[in-house]
């Protein structure tokens, strides 16, 4: 009876808090721009996540989980390893590796990024507008994280993250720290989760903090997500998601998720002719998210786990993730 007291309890702080970002939504934001090290809001490491719409604070579960919310994590009970690799646009590469390791009842998870622009990809110039040759990358952004995580009363998953952030854009280098907190409360049975958490929280000017919050609805067929984010430097955003699930009962191979996502960014023109965008109709969008997923819990004795975003940007073209990970 106590636990279920908290519960309630929890419920109507974190219902009420997700009322008070939303009634911000509407509002004008001054500070577009002021905060540094804005790769940290591009989702790598965490392709459900972005195919969903951004809607994954609430969802968040294993290794992916390293990247977006750390309270997801309190939940895994195998050691599990993911490799990941987003192509982004201009020939942008982010790659990640995140490694989750049950210790008791509490779960400890590790994570390194590497996001990297060849120079000679570059077009820099000098302040006369003369081109300048840029050998070697020139974007070395590097980022190394700490998570522990453990469930509490079997329903309330709580999680933290500390960020080493070192970013090296074109001999420009910045060395910051930043740190994730967050929680997810699980309701009948995982059917219904409210998620919330602090992202990148640290020096407002150097990195991207975020306040953000989600629910999902889970059954066996599908879930539905929502979130809302509110970073610093902008209005605040709204994702929503939808993943079809085909169980792993039913094709007595694996399971297969089929992903949907809307996220209101701003649109950024025209997808060019021939893009990939272009071919399925969605030049003219870059709020639409896809992406799938695929799940065996018996290769080889291991479980492995297949996941692909796309995410359609217009003029600037579609950025790719994909993530492997083995659970052992």
């Amino acid at each position: 009876m106590k636990n279920t007291k908290y519960i309630k309890i929890l419920t109507i702080v974190t219902i009420f808090s997700l009322f008070g970002v939303s009634l911000q939504a509407a509002a004008p934001y001054k500070k577009a721009g002021t905060s540094a090290s804005a790769f940290m809001k591009l989702g790598t490491g965490a392709p459900e996540a972005q195919a969903l719409g951004n809607a994954y604070t609430a969802l968040s579960s294993g290794s992916q989980a390293l990247f977006w919310n750390p309270a997801g994590i309190a939940t895994s009970t195998t050691r599990e390893v993911q490799v990941s690799h987003m192509q982004w646009y201009e020939g942008v590469g982010d790659s990640a590796l995140g490694y989750i390791q049950p210790i008791g009842r509490t779960i400890l998870g590790v994570s390194l990024r590497y996001m990297r622009l060849d120079g000679s990809k570059l077009d820099a110039r000098d302040e006369g507008g003369w081109r300048q040759e840029i050998t070697g990358d020139a974007i070395k952004d590097f980022v190394g994280t700490i998570s522990l995580a453990r469930t509490f009363f079997g329903v309330l998953d709580i999680g933290g993250t500390a960020k080493y952030i070192n970013e090296d854009n074109v001999g420009t280098k910045n060395i910051n720290p930043a740190f994730d907190v967050g929680g997810r409360l699980r309701i009948a049975h995982n059917k219904f989760i409210i998620g919330v958490m602090g992202q990148n929280l640290g020096d407002k000017e150097e990195v991207p903090s975020a306040l953000r919050g989600g629910v999902a609805i889970n059954t066996k067929y599908f879930t539905l997500a929502g979130e809302l984010v509110d970073y610093v430097d902008d209005k605040v955003r709204y994702g929503v998601g939808l993943a079809i699930h085909i169980p792993e009962d039913v094709v007595q191979v694996a399971s297969f998720d089929i992903r949907v996502g809307y996220y209101n960014r701003e649109n950024t023109g025209w997808a060019e002719d021939g893009d990939i965008a272009e071919k399925i109709g969605l030049e003219t969008t870059s709020k639409i998210t896809l992406g799938f997923g695929f799940y065996s819990s018996e290769v080889l004795g291991y479980g492995l786990g297949l996941d692909y975003a796309m995410m359609p940007s217009g003029v600037l073209g579609t950025a790719h993730q994909l993530a492997v990970r083995l659970q052992f």
